[in-house]
């Protein structure tokens, strides 16, 4: 990759890495449907609250200004703020890294940023509450490099950094470790910080935009609090599977040549190897290693998932922009991302590489988990033909929901297949498992005696309604299975069943 220190033909491949990359990745948003996460994301659009049971309500803000508060309903749209978000984070990336060194070491830091299959796919095509925290944790970044690197640091970069810490943290809970990172340099290294004003107005700033979660929380006993306190624990049994999970899902997120470049990094930071201004490198380091080895920590005695501290390995990256021994090594960055976007949109589309094999009807498609991503548009169709005919035989009636014991495939059936049909969901279940269907059925007009729900199991996670709800209607019965194909093979059944006369 030949990169010539000049700031025209710079800001040229710049330009066309922001354009190709916002296209591919528009394109993407647009033609793959919703994963489980995702689709439940849109009930925080369609029932906007200052705070929901999983997570702060950023996410569900974005939703609704991108599209318009859901005039415009399509996946495009919903997912589009992670579309916009991405291309400015990366230009962001550029900039940081070229006030740190200079022109060259942003690029390379965009280029590796767009390497990133955390950044560019999870959350530069998916909408998920990464997708506001990525934006708001690099600005942040950003605010706090700009203050310390000044010799006369302005007060404004240091209030900036407080709100987009808490603008973070209203996307969602790790972004409080911006002031993690902040406070462990100030005590380290600046704690003349500690007499100005400014550095409390930036705290109680942050404090200020936590409000909604901590009144929302106030108002539903903690529940929100109490659900991810459960998901982390500081003590346990070891299990080491669940590290070794967790560390091969790091590698595969953050692009594997990235992963080992950011290992390397950081040992030469140690080492004092890295060409970074010692201030800067500090922050870098501060911000980035207590968030990646308190997940390290936490994934040895229970699950973890990968993506929690991806904000971290982002930070890095402008560690690895000055550290870069050859500008080749971008190379199999970009092309490892590269293969990984083409081989899961044909995967997704086409499972050309059979990843399940299981015959039985209710097993079918157990192991394929591209299949999350593949069949709800086929299945609205194929359902709504089912309906019908079931409908006209007498056997359900027009005005009877839909009803599941979780919030996927709640949310899933909610939007792919109640919403076009005018059909109410509702979550029949405990509150840990329908999550904000708790409030959506409240919403909705709550259940009523008499009342009679389909109910739909896909055999990825085949569910039992008698042993759900035997207890709960006065009969339960098999309608018929509607199978979801993809390249002419049957890849995925959906069970359907009546259940009638809620009790």
């Amino acid at each position: 990759m030949a990169i010539q220190d000049n700031d025209r033909n710079i800001n040229r491949i710049l330009f066309w890495l922001l354009v190709i990359s916002t296209v591919v990745r528009g394109i993407i948003a647009a033609t793959i449907e919703f994963g489980n996460d995702e689709v439940y994301y849109w009930t925080y659009a369609l029932y906007p609250d200052w705070s929901h049971y999983d997570h702060p309500p950023m996410v569900g803000y974005m939703i609704q200004l991108f599209s318009l508060n859901l005039l415009f309903d399509s996946e495009f749209f919903i997912r589009l703020a992670s579309v916009v978000f991405m291309t400015i984070e990366t230009y962001i990336m550029f900039r940081i890294g070229k006030e740190i060194k200079n022109a060259r070491i942003g690029l390379y830091a965009a280029l590796l940023f767009t390497a990133s299959i955390y950044a560019f796919i999870i959350s530069g095509v998916f909408i998920l509450p990464d997708t506001p925290l990525n934006l708001f944790w690099l600005l942040a970044i950003w605010m706090a490099i700009r203050y310390f690197r000044a010799e006369q640091p302005k007060s404004l970069h240091l209030v900036l950094f407080g709100l987009f810490a808490g603008l973070a943290v209203l996307s969602k809970y790790t972004g409080a470790f911006l002031w993690v990172g902040m406070g462990l340099y100030i005590l380290l290294f600046d704690r003349k910080q500690l007499k100005r004003p400014s550095l409390y107005l930036s705290i109680l700033i942050t404090a200020i935009c936590c409000l909604p979660i901590l009144i929302w929380n106030l108002q539903h006993d903690f529940i929100s609090f109490n659900f991810h306190s459960d998901r982390v624990s500081l003590f346990g049994h070891i299990n080491l599977s669940y590290f070794g999970t967790e560390l091969g899902g790091e590698f595969f997120y953050n692009n594997p040549v990235n992963f080992v470049l950011a290992v390397i990094a950081v040992i030469a930071a140690f080492r004092r190897k890295v060409d970074m201004e010692k201030t800067t490198l500090r922050l870098v380091l501060c911000t980035a290693l207590p968030l990646i080895l308190l997940f390290w920590f936490f994934s040895l005695t229970r699950p973890t998932l990968p993506h929690w501290n991806a904000p971290a390995f982002n930070t890095l990256i402008l560690l690895i922009a000055c550290w870069l021994p050859s500008r080749k090594a971008i190379i199999p960055s970009l092309a490892v991302l590269a293969i990984t976007v083409i081989f899961g949109i044909v995967e997704i589309q086409t499972g050309i590489i059979p990843l399940d094999h299981h015959t039985e009807d209710e097993k079918l498609g157990r192991d394929d988990f591209t299949l999350d991503m593949y069949g709800w548009h086929q299945l609205e169709t194929k359902f709504a033909d089912f309906r019908e005919v079931k409908i006209n035989e007498g056997v359900m009636h027009e005005e009877d929901g839909i009803v599941a014991s979780q919030w996927f495939p709640l949310a899933n059936l909610d939007y792919y297949v109640a919403r076009p049909l005018g059909m109410r969901v509702m979550g029949l279940g405990d509150p840990d498992d329908i999550h904000k269907y708790l409030w959506i059925n409240e919403k909705r007009g709550g259940f009523k005696s008499g009342e009679s729900y389909w109910f739909l199991s896909d055999s990825r996670f085949m569910k039992d309604p008698v042993a759900l709800y035997s207890d709960k209607f006065e009969s339960i019965e098999p309608l018929g299975i509607i199978p979801i194909e993809r390249s002419g093979k049957p890849v995925k059944n959906f069970f359907v069943y009546g259940c009638k006369g809620l009790k």
